[in-house]
Formats: structure tokens, sequence, C-alpha cells
């Protein structure tokens, strides 16, 4: 059973390659409508919740003038009801204002003023402080129906005529609201406002003073806009008018209220992730179901791809035409004509190969016959170089000795009998050079072992023998690639450095031979098979050299040479100058 990666490999499937670039593009979709849908929804939850903000500024504000104005009349009945008394009396004026402050103990105190401010009946303080009296003007002063008022921090004091124009007890009813009353309704404010939002109040004075606020903050001038948002960290709502909402006498202060950004606007940022995940969602489904509906869709091309592999696995011999005339249909019959072209062309080359294979045995035959020819030319080529090397080192030393003796038996009646035997002695000293080279030559035609050591085994002991014959240093650098070649081209390659080294020994003069052996691979058919490796031989001496221009009359060892690299196909490279030793280079295959 087909594994679930490749069903949703794209590399092997175009469903779902389809499925994934739907997926991809839904994705990107989503991304880009909730970070559209983001940041509408909190630009409106900004702008909303400011106006929110400034709402509740103002319901608190109204709802502190409202608190204010109940007790501002509470002192003005009072007052009324002082007046309309029959009994002014102290202790009547007492026992009045006992009972108003036992029902609002919000007042720190009430006091009756006389003339001049002096306290004439208080109650709830045994003394109340002369600054807090200094603020109020005389009675004689406030005009009717005046109401002075004085607001400081931790200060609300008020203060009501009690005579009317032309009344008999001139005078002021004066008292002081509890600043912890005030903060206390402020909280209690908040709170039925809060629902989980985090607010922070800050009630300022009219001269700018903060009245009240969280984090010590009171007693310190107001912030301005931009410092109470810290920087955007917050949202702020204000309401800077003054006086009561109703028209009542207020003390002049604002209220500002603020809230946390992130709990602002955490329903707008909810709403990203919400559309990001619900239209991933869709795009999930979306994508498989443009799967199910592409693999639906494209079943005639599975098919169709499926008999192409059978096709080519050889189990099947044609294809099968699929139905409709769409893209697929025309596809599956190009192909079916196609493979049909191709299979009549293998016949043609099976029946091709019959008839080549025939023509093959055939020149097998040939060839085989051939090489009996090829194994006697190897035998005339034998015979030819042991001519050469016996007209190298037989013939030459037979020819001197020959004139050797001609010449002492023309001259032996003008010399005397030192000159003869010097004469003699240098005969004897040819005879026994060429007797000495006929053995060697000898000795290497039966002691030629390169197709059992190898080519670089085999040269390794020629130099050895000729660097004791010589004297000359020779030196051997070969690769083990091209020291192990031991065909029948490596045995004409040795024969080359015989002769390479014979011409060295007579006519180089040199003091060093260097002989390099090194491989290369080579793939000639390209079949990748890699065929038999290229080899480079280098033969290089320090002796005298010569001029490869010139002719060359009676000398046979290079044209030899020539021969030989001829026989094995290689490339034969000759350097030399008089006075700059020579160097023979030989690339052939082994």
């Amino acid at each position: 059973m087909e594994s679930i990666w490749r069903r949703i490999d794209p590399r092997v499937r175009l469903a779902a390659a389809i499925g994934w670039a739907v997926l991809g593009l839904i994705g990107f979709a989503a991304l880009v409508a909730a970070h559209l849908a983001s940041d509408e929804a909190e630009s409106r939850a900004r702008a909303d919740t400011q106006r929110l903000l400034g709402q509740f500024a103002t319901q608190i504000r109204d709802a502190l003038d409202g608190s204010l104005e109940t007790r501002h009349q509470l002192l003005q009945a009072t007052a009324a009801q002082l007046l309309a008394s029959t009994d002014l009396g102290e202790a009547s004026v007492r026992r009045h204002l006992g009972a108003v402050r036992a029902q609002f103990p919000e007042f720190e105190w009430i006091a009756v003023l006389g003339a001049g401010g002096r306290v004439a009946v208080s109650v709830g303080a045994e003394a109340i402080a002369q600054r807090e009296l200094q603020v109020l003007p005389p009675p004689s002063a406030a005009a009717p129906g005046a109401v002075p008022q004085v607001q400081r921090r931790g200060e609300i004091i008020w203060a009501v005529p009690l005579s009317p124009p032309g009344g008999r007890y001139p005078g002021v009813l004066a008292a002081r609201l509890s600043w912890g009353w005030l903060e206390g309704r402020e909280r209690s404010l908040l709170q039925s406002l809060e629902r989980g939002r985090n607010l922070e109040m800050l009630l300022v004075g009219a001269d700018g003073t903060v009245l009240s606020g969280p984090d010590g903050s009171a007693g310190k001038p107001a912030p301005d806009a931009q410092a109470y948002a810290a920087g955007g960290a917050y949202l702020t709502g204000r309401d800077d008018a003054t006086g009561g909402a109703r028209g009542q006498a207020g003390p002049g202060w604002s209220v500002r209220v603020r809230q946390p950004d992130a709990s602002a606007l955490a329903p707008a940022r909810a709403t990203r992730r919400t559309v990001f995940v619900t239209v991933l969602l869709a795009g999930l489904v979306s994508a498989a179901a443009v799967v199910v509906m592409t693999q639906l869709l494209l079943r005639r091309l599975t098919t169709l791809a499926r008999q192409a592999h059978e096709v080519r696995d050889g189990t099947r011999q044609a294809l099968g035409l699929p139905r409709g005339r769409d893209e697929i249909g025309r596809i599956g019959a190009a192909l079916a004509e196609l493979v049909d072209h191709l299979q009549r062309e293998k016949r043609a080359l099976q029946t091709l190969n019959a008839e080549l294979d025939a023509r093959v045995a055939e020149r097998t035959r040939r060839i085989e016959r051939l090489a009996d020819d090829a194994r006697q030319a190897a035998v005339t080529r034998e015979r030819l170089r042991l001519a050469r090397d016996l007209h190298d080192t037989l013939a030459h030393t037979l020819m001197a000795l020959l004139t050797q003796i001609r010449l002492v038996r023309k001259l032996r009646a003008r010399w005397g009998e030192a000159e003869l035997e010097s004469e003699l002695a240098r005969a004897e000293e040819v005879a026994a050079s060429g007797l000495a080279e006929t053995r060697n030559a000898i000795t290497q035609i039966r002691h030629n072992g390169v197709r059992e050591s190898g080519l670089g085994a085999a040269l390794q002991e020629l130099l050895a023998r000729f660097g004791e014959r010589s004297g000359v240093a020779t030196r051997l650098q070969a690769d083990p690639a091209a020291a192990g070649v031991a065909g029948e081209s490596a045995q004409t390659v040795f024969r080359i450095v015989e002769e390479a080294l014979r011409n060295v020994e007579r006519h180089a003069g040199a003091q060093a031979v260097e002989v390099e052996l090194r491989s290369s691979a080579r793939d000639g058919d390209g079949d990748g098979d890699g065929d038999a490796p290229r080899v480079h031989l280098v033969i290089a001496d320090d002796g005298v050299g010569f001029d490869p221009a010139l002719p060359r009359p009676g000398h046979y060892g290079l044209r030899g040479i020539e021969e030989q690299a001829a026989l094995v196909g290689g490339r034969l490279r000759l350097h030399s100058a008089p006075g700059a030793g020579t160097r023979i280079e030989l690339e052939f295959d082994a």
C-alpha cells in the first residue's frame, strides 16, 4: 500500500502539488485577511475605548458633583431650618447640627460662625483651625444666596449665609467634608465601571494639581496627555468641563481615566488569531478537497503514467488510449502513437542485431585467421629485431675486428714487435667486447620476464644490469598501474627501452639515465566502463646529444625504435640537441 507521504509528496503527485499550492495561497490570504481585520478591529476598538473612557470620566465627574451638590443642598436646608426655628439657643443649634452630622458622618465638622467670623457653635471638632476659617468671607460680605466654597488638596469647605438681608442673626453656616469619604466615593464609582477593564483614574483640580490618583501621584502636577498614555501603553479619556452636569456649582475639577492598551485591545487582537485560524482551517479543508478532486480528475493521467512505466519495464507492449478529447486524451493518443513507433523500431533493431551477430561471427572467424597471420608477423618482427640486435652488437664487433686484422696484416712488416703486440691486444679487446655484448643480448632474450613480472619490474632489472655493465647511474619512476602492464605491447616497449639504453651506452657518453613510467585513465568509447589505461614512457639522459634533423647512415637503432613504437600504435617524440642530452617520449595504450 502506498505510503501517506507519497500520496502528499508534490514531487511525485500532481494532485498533491496542486493541493499544496492551494494551501499556500489560502495560508497567505489568511495572514493578509487576519492582518487587515485585526488592524481595522484594533482601530475601531481604540476609538470606541477612548470614547467609552471619556464617557466614564464624565459619569464619574457628574456623580462626584452630584454627591457634593446633595451635601450642599443639605447645608442650605439646614440653614433654612435654623432660620425658621424660634429657638436659636446654643444648645438647640448644637443639637440640630449634631443630628445632621450623625446622619451624614462624611462631614468632619459643622459650625455656625457669628460676627467677625468667630465660631459660635460647632459640632465634630473641639477646635476649628483658624486657617480653615480665613478662607471664608465675613458674613457681612456674603451676598444674598452666595455659596462660598474652598477646594484644596484634602479640603472641601462650604459656607452658607444664615441671615437674610435685614435679618437679626447675621452669620454663616460652615462645614467641611471628609476627603477620605470623597476618595471612597471615587473608588466605588470606578469599581462600578471596572468589569475587568483595569481602569485607573486621576482627579485633577482647577489649578492642574492631582487631587487623587494611584501610585503616589496625589499632590503632583497633572501629566500631559502623552505622558498619561505612557507612550501608547494606555488608552485615555477625560472630561475637562467645569461645573456640574445639571448646573450645580461644582469645584472646577476634571476627571481623567485610562485603561491598559493590552486589555483594551485584547478582543481586537484575538480577532487576528480567530480570523487566521478560521481561514487556515478552511484552507486545509479546501486543500484536502482540491487534492481529492484533482486525483479524481487526474485518474486517467495516473493510469497513463502507470502504463508508460509498464512499457518501460517491458511488461506491456502498448498503451491504452484514455477516454475523452481533453488534454489527457490528446497526450495519451500521442504517447500511444510514440510507443507503437518505438516498438516497431525495437523489432527492427532486434532483426538488425541478429544480422549483426551473424556478421560478428563471420568477422570473428576472419579475425582468428588474421590472428594466425599476426602471430606469423610477430615471428617475423622478432627475427628482424634479432637481426637488428646482431647487427648492432655482433656485426659491429666483427666488422671492427676484421678491420683491425686487415690493418695488422698490411702493416706488420713495418711495425716493430711492440707496435704489433699493441695492435693484437686491441683486436683481442674488440673481440672480447663483442663477445660480451652478444652474451648480454642472448641473456636479455632468454630472461625477458615482462609477461611474468610486469613492465615495471622488467625495466628495473634491465636498468640494474645496464648500470653494472656501463657504470651509468640509473633511476626508474613508475606508478603501480603503469608498472603492472604486462601485455604484448609491454614487451615491445621493453625492447624500445633496451634499444635506447644501447644507444646511450655507445653514443651518448652520459653520466645518468632516468626512465619514467606513468599511466592515466582513459574511456575511449564513452560506455563508462573504463578501457585500458594510457601509458606514458620517458627515457632521458644527460649525454652529448645530437641533431635529430641530420641523417644517420648505418645507424638503425632510432629507426628500430620508431618501427616498434608504430607496432604498439604509440606516439613517439624525440627531443635532443648537441650538448643537451636526449629525451624520448612514448605514449601508448596498455
